[in-house]
């Protein structure tokens, strides 16, 4: 799908889900929370903490069940909410591997079977490296990866997914090459950098924190358009806030975020969509969702209707462009 089209679908889908609409629906029975991921990975945390502060705060009256449907990258759970066209009981939760994941595999579902309703975060992405070697910022790092090209090794969570996207928008912008180290979940590739079987990744924060603390890896800049927000010391001092931006490190790539997405199936009634994204919103003024974008240092940051649209738009347009490059995208 072009990035014209699903602008189009977006446009559409919150069309349809006239966002500014009397909220008449309400669940009737217990809701499906599916997870496009498996157990206690991102997404699951995610919907779980989301799970629980409806819960607290009663928001609605009706139980809520999540169901784990990470195989395909994540494409289970989206090929499950398909199949429920039309019943808004089922609320999807994903990433960006919504819209994109289409892309580059063959899929039992595609853009147009799902109707987005909002996004609440932002993952954001860090180049690490281990934390004995001899770099003390970004530029020095790069500047040894440009001198000897493939003779350094970039770990990542899969192959063609976020992670690969990231290093090859990397090698774009500054003219290095690694070889590229695919691992099961960014949790390996934190494991196999704090034990210097690679040179470096490009994990969320919350992935490699706990090598940091303990000073096996560390941090050399952040793929954001501001530094991340202060907090506590997590190693010799320093915290989230102290890492430099990559723009600011002298990589000229200055934004590389992932949004925590939420969807229903297609053909759901308008009064659903606006009253899962009411609902939404109500969660992400939460002080316990603020305490947990905090805790795992995300960017806490809702998005529906245009806003959505447009992020989508940007985002699958910048992605798209690294599938043609390297050849990924699926006829």
């Amino acid at each position: 799908m072009t990035s014209f089209s699903i602008t189009a679908a977006l446009a559409g889908a919150f069309a349809l889900g006239g966002i500014g609409a009397a909220q008449a629906w309400q669940p009737t029975k217990p809701i499906e929370f599916v997870v496009t991921s498996g157990a206690g990975g991102g997404t699951d945390n995610f919907a779980r903490v989301i799970q629980s502060i409806i819960t607290k705060h009663k928001l609605i009256d009706q139980p809520i069940v999540v169901v784990n449907k990470g195989g395909g990258s994540g494409a289970e759970g989206y090929v499950y909410g398909k199949g429920a066209k039309g019943d808004p009981n089922r609320v999807i939760f994903g990433t960006n591997n919504a819209y994109l994941l289409p892309y580059v595999a063959k899929l039992g579902y595609k853009f147009t079977d799902l109707t987005p309703v909002a996004a609440l975060a932002l993952d954001e992405f860090l180049l690490w490296v281990n934390g004995s070697a001899p770099y003390a910022d970004a530029k020095s790092y790069l500047d040894a990866v440009k001198a000897k090209p493939l003779g350094f090794k970039m770990g990542g969570s899969q192959s063609k997914d976020t992670d690969q996207t990231l290093t090859s928008m990397i090698q774009e912008a500054a003219g290095v090459k690694w070889i590229y180290v695919p691992f099961q979940g960014g949790s390996a590739a934190a494991v196999q950098l704090a034990g210097g079987h690679i040179d470096s990744n490009v994990n969320n924060p919350n992935e490699n924190i706990g090598q940091w603390k303990a000073g096996q890896v560390k941090p050399l800049c952040v793929f954001s358009p501001v530094r991340l927000a202060k907090s506590d010391p997590v190693f010799e001092g320093k915290g989230w806030g102290d890492v430099p931006t990559c723009k600011e490190a002298g990589l000229p790539l200055e934004t590389f975020q992932m949004p925590r997405t939420v969807w229903l199936p297609a053909e759901v009634p308008a009064d659903a969509v606006a009253f899962y994204a009411d609902l939404l919103e109500k969660v992400s003024k939460t002080p316990e969702w603020q305490e947990f974008v905090a805790r795992t240092a995300q960017t806490s940051r809702f998005m529906k209707g245009k806003e959505l649209a447009d992020f989508v738009a940007k985002d699958d347009t910048a992605s798209r462009k690294v599938f043609e490059t390297e050849g990924w995208v699926v006829k």
